[in-house]
């Protein structure tokens, strides 16, 4: 696909940019290699953190510019894109603040001598990232492997060149020397070349369930490691005792954030069928009350989808699941009176398991509806899924919430909100939503190499 940047609001043209061609490719990638080899990357890294610090505070200053290019390239909620920048100065902080106590050396208590474990970089990183959050995705791969002295390089989504070519220019604004992270442009077939090569030490991918078997399965062929964050039908559980008021208005807005285009966003809504109606009523309230139009009117509280194409798959999506049977309580079409990808927010109930749409991910504002008669359907409805990467419980009963969460085949269990993130709490799932964690102190050490050393004891 052309890297193009498109207004989704409006599907307006506004830049097309140049790809890289092989030999561009491979500058990018000796300099990165070089830089790895260097004291950049095997010396102190207070050097390092120190760009973190910086970067933290140049995408501050810049928030207001930065989150309108957000807006603007993928038609995201001006004030949800204010927010994540917000979280990506976060992050850049967290680990210039943590990475050196996460990568001190760990001593192993021996009988063998004196043992410990050092942490060290392991060279280039290929990244491949999704346009859904055009920094944060791109913050999360980047902060703890410059901490850690990696170099990454990162092929973003074709739909958002303008936020990957902008990051690249906030990492040297930041005074992170060439190499440290390169953005490209480039194909798939180009992106395979890379991961191929001896100079390329790891993978880390965030997409789709298809994208990330064929980066895995091309990783694991040249025996290297890869992380992957893909898919999610995540759940949001409501229990017979739960406040019905704010798990309504919750579960909407965790539904629809984003115009639904969230990994984490709650889109099976499991509904204790002594509530189920009262919480139905309400949940389809709240979204009576959505406004469509322009993203960067803070007055709009549903954007539009992020591509035409996005809104022709979501289309087909709905339209196959009534077709298979679901019942359409709401919404359930594409809006038709403006000229960008709005999809109506929709609800869909009576979803049998022989319905494609029982396993399938909406990657939109389409929630759907199932009621459970007790805690044992309810977890046997929630692990019935190809993916696991977060969910959410709403009850009074925290007893019961801590039992039912360990009980939940996911990554990610929140209680009484809907699924987040932070800086400081790792980030990942199961199944089929992919391997590996970002963030916290288990995302820095997904790429390092955990050497142990040992001192041998004296005879």
């Amino acid at each position: 696909m052309p890297y193009q940047t498109i207004n989704p609001f409006n599907n307006q043209l506004i830049k097309e940019y140049q790809t890289h061609n092989d030999e561009q490719v491979e500058q990018a990638l000796a300099t990165a290699h070089q830089l790895y080899k260097s004291d950049w990357a095997q010396g102190d890294m207070q050097p390092r953190l120190q760009v973190l610090h910086k970067l933290a505070e140049v995408m501050t200053s810049r928030s207001e510019e930065l989150a309108k290019g957000i807006t603007v390239e993928m038609g995201k909620l001006i004030e949800q894109s204010r927010a994540e920048i917000k979280i990506c100065a976060a992050i850049a902080s967290y680990y210039a603040d943590n990475a050196a106590e996460f990568l001190k050396p760990v001593p192993y208590p021996s009988s063998l001598g004196e043992a410990w474990v050092e942490h060290h970089p392991i060279g280039v990183i290929m990244a491949v990232e999704p346009w859904n959050f055009p920094y944060y995705q791109l913050m999360r791969v980047l902060a703890p492997n410059l901490a850690a002295g990696n170099s990454v390089m990162v092929k973003h989504a074709s739909i958002v060149p303008h936020c990957a070519e902008t990051f690249e220019k906030l990492l040297s604004e930041a005074g992170a020397p060439k190499g440290a992270y390169t953005n490209l442009f480039i194909s798939q077939d180009q992106v395979a070349t890379l991961i191929d090569d001896d100079r390329v030490q790891g993978v880390a991918l965030t997409g789709s369930e298809k994208a990330g078997a064929v980066v895995a399965a091309r990783a694991a062929g040249k025996l290297k490691k890869s992380t992957l964050e893909l898919g999610g039908n995540d759940i949001f559980a409501v229990l017979d005792d739960a406040d019905i008021d704010h798990a309504a208005k919750v579960g909407a807005q965790a539904r629809i954030a984003n115009a639904g285009q969230v990994c984490t966003a709650a889109k099976r809504f499991i509904i204790h069928q002594k509530v189920a109606d009262e919480f139905l009523k309400k949940f389809t309230q709240h979204f009576s009350e959505l406004k469509t139009g322009d993203p960067l009117d803070s007055k709009t509280t549903l954007g539009p989808l992020s591509s035409a194409q996005a809104l022709k798959t979501l289309s087909k999506q709905v339209s196959e699941a009534v077709k298979q049977g679901a019942k359409l309580h709401y919404g359930g079409a594409a809006v038709t009176n403006n000229p960008g990808n709005f999809f109506e927010a929709t609800i869909l109930t009576g979803i049998t398991r022989d319905n494609p749409a029982y396993f399938a991910e909406f990657f939109g504002p389409v929630a759907q509806i199932y009621v459970v008669e007790n805690d044992e359907q309810l977890v046997e409805l929630a692990n019935d899924s190809h993916y696991g990467l977060g969910g959410a419980l709403f009850t009074r009963d925290l007893a019961r919430a801590r039992r039912l969460a360990s009980k939940i085949e996911t990554g990610m269990v929140y209680v009484n909100s809907a699924t987040d993130t932070a800086p400081e709490l790792p980030f990942g799932g199961v199944k089929r939503s992919g391997f590996g964690r970002e963030l916290s102190d288990l995302g820095i050490k997904e790429f390092v190499n955990q050497k142990l050393v040992v001192l041998a004891a004296k005879s």
